[in-house]
């Protein structure tokens, strides 16, 4: 299936469910409101990873899709479904629900500067695969990226960074400090790749919720790089 085949049919099920959740709190009785808890957009690892590429796409083109924002609260009211959980960094200028024109309820967002693995982050990530069932986690680095090259510049100093900004580097260096052994003009694009990728492996090989949800296929762990510039995200 193409990937914009497969935005089309979810996209289908997805505003269907906006329309349901609307109708919610006029049409039916409060019973009937447990029938319409939200259901997930993603019934596999790939169609979640087509629904960001897509939706990254219509971002690019500044074409997001119309929402009314109030549609649907009473369904998310009952619970949620993200079909993807993402990895990215704080960095204020990073705000995933819009550069993948998600609706609320559709990704479930760890932040952390440099967006690494954290014993916090990777709880709430298996919470995100095993309760809420993401199909897919993505981590998800940028250009420009201030904790990648504070941390390249601590590693080629030598020199600690004030307060808890050194637990930063130190998260961060095992991702890292292998790029400064072939040290070029380009060492900070390398870095932030090198970083996704160090940071996927760890997701990959995590025990004992990850690991096994990607080994029997209901979990896929992707790698993306988000361009400021032109809002393009690279899956790696």
């Amino acid at each position: 299936m193409s990937d914009s085949a497969a935005d089309s049919g979810l996209s289908r099920r997805h505003l269907l469910g906006l329309g349901l959740g609307a109708l919610a709190s006029t049409l039916l009785p409060r019973g009937a409101l447990a029938q319409l808890a939200p259901t997930h957009s993603a019934d596999t690892p790939a169609q979640s990873l087509a629904l960001l590429k897509a939706g990254n796409a219509r971002y690019v083109a500044n074409k997001p899709r119309h929402r009314d924002f109030s549609a649907g609260r009473a369904s998310r009211n009952l619970g949620q479904a993200p079909h993807a959980a993402i990895l990215s960094c704080a960095d204020s200028r990073v705000a995933p629900e819009l550069l993948f024109d998600q609706a609320p309820g559709e990704l479930f967002v760890v932040r952390v500067a440099g967006n690494f693995v954290t014993d916090a982050g990777l709880g709430s990530l298996e919470y995100g695969a095993q309760v809420l069932g993401t199909r897919l986690i993505l981590v998800l680095g940028h250009k420009h990226c201030g904790a990648v090259t504070a941390t390249l510049k601590s590693l080629r100093d030598g020199k600690p960074l004030p307060g808890h900004i050194e637990g930063l580097v130190e998260a961060m260096k095992p991702g890292i400090a292998p790029v400064l052994e072939h040290s070029g003009e380009d060492d900070n694009e390398r870095a932030i790749v090198a970083n996704v990728r160090h940071n996927m492996q760890r997701l990959q090989q995590s025990q004992p919720i990850l690991a096994q949800r990607v080994k029997d296929g209901t979990l896929a762990i992707a790698g993306g790089v988000y361009d400021l510039a032109s809002g393009r995200v690279e899956f790696l």
